[in-house]
């Protein structure tokens, strides 16, 4: 019950965070380019509002439109009242993620079945790693604390061969040991924390 109290908790941090990230944007960043090959920012978005709604969707166990098949982060599209609607699926998501029940049993999205306690880790990898994505596009900084960026660098580590990891992330990149822990996390799951000068493949 611990684990799933500071995972809830470290959903909400992130959720809110994104919030805090997208709301600032204004209408001329949308077309910025973000970490991900083929994905400006308003698509990103897109896609982060569709992944909110899906793993809210999980954390309630119901299974459906939302969560019966894999996403298509390209084909994201971000609805004309984003600002409105987007904070509010983030919070739903984080709200879901509340209820111990969540984390019990099976659940689905992406049309996979998994233990709850796989996916909810699994949302906070996206809210944590798409919040980097978004901090990079517009050159500000993730400002998670290092036990919520800890969670997701555990789930992540050791990192899968190449040939498991194609179509989620790109090739390690190789960050020094003493780097900051949101470095060696980006550089884990393919990210170069100096990016726009690097690439990601997703």
């Amino acid at each position: 019950m611990e684990t799933t109290t500071t995972h809830a908790d470290a959903i909400a941090a992130a959720a809110d965070e994104m919030a805090a990230l997208a709301t600032a944007i204004t209408d001329d960043l949308l077309g910025r380019p973000t970490p991900c090959p083929d994905l400006d920012l308003g698509t990103m978005l897109g896609h982060i509002d569709m992944l909110s709604r899906a793993f809210a969707a999980a954390g309630r166990k119901e299974k459906g439109p939302l969560t019966s098949s894999p996403p298509d982060p390209a084909a994201s599209e971000l609805g004309d009242d984003w600002r409105e609607t987007l904070p509010g699926h983030l919070r739903d998501l984080a709200t879901s993620w509340r209820d111990p029940a969540a984390w019990e049993g099976m659940t689905q999205v992406g049309g996979i079945d998994a233990p709850g306690q796989v996916l909810g880790t699994v949302a906070l990898s996206e809210l944590v790693l798409h919040g980097w994505d978004v901090a990079r596009s517009v050159g500000a900084d993730l400002t998670l604390s290092d036990d919520v960026l800890q969670v997701v660098y555990d789930f992540h580590y050791p990192p899968q061969p190449q040939d498991e990891r194609d179509g989620m992330f790109g090739p390690v990149v190789e960050v020094p040991a003493d780097a900051r822990l949101v470095d060696r996390l980006a550089g884990l799951t393919g990210r170069d924390p100096f990016w726009p000068h690097g690439s990601l493949e997703e």
